[in-house]
């Protein structure tokens, strides 16, 4: 599918060391066109880390994108009522958010976009990044595999032998993903070898 024209919401969770990685995907969505929204949980809108601080990052997202990054829920709120997104990826989408979206919770700006968008019946897709997706979380990536208008991007373990239950998305494959989930398919495979 070409993605020229779409309007895609990419939001960030407190997964910072992958914030690098998402960065460039947005770039490349840019690259090709799309109308990009960033949308920051306020974790990942607010806090300093050793991945870089959070005025930098989102003067990044500005600069990318030509637009200001939704830092609200108030703000995030408006996406579903005016139906601007045709689509939402969550990259990373951290195991905390990971649970709160398996089990209706919507406390944080992703989140409402989220359900903004779930509400419209249009595609959110997952780019999983947490050190328990195969522990306490392997639950509710159960339960969002089987729910509607839920998609992810490919993933597998990052460290399997340092850190046996983290698992981690293939972010190289987020546009592809995005591709398929604007069709209303899961791009396969969906769990992939180790790095």
């Amino acid at each position: 599918m070409n993605i020229e024209g779409k309007n895609i919401g990419v939001a960030l969770t407190g997964s910072f060391c992958t914030f690098d990685r998402v960065f460039l995907q947005i770039e490349e969505l840019v690259g090709r066109k799309a109308n990009v929204y960033t949308v920051f949980s306020e974790n990942a809108g607010k806090t300093d880390t050793r991945f870089g601080k959070a005025g930098d990052i989102l003067a990044k997202a500005r600069a990318i994108t030509g637009r200001e990054p939704i830092l609200t829920i108030t703000e995030a709120e408006k996406l579903g009522p005016n139906n601007i997104l045709d689509i939402l990826v969550i990259a990373p989408c951290s195991g905390n958010t990971l649970a709160k979206l398996a089990n209706a919770i919507t406390d944080t700006p992703v989140l409402m976009a989220a359900k903004g968008l779930l509400r419209n019946g249009k595609p959110v897709v997952l780019a999983v990044s947490t050190n328990d997706a195969l522990s306490n979380n392997l639950k509710n990536i159960g339960l969002l595999m089987t729910m509607r208008n839920i998609y992810f991007v490919p993933f597998g373990q990052d460290n399997y032998k340092g850190k046996p239950y983290s698992m981690i998305a293939h972010f190289e494959l987020m546009i592809p993903a995005i591709e398929q989930a604007l069709e209303g398919k899961q791009l396969q495979p969906v769990i992939l070898a180790p790095r």
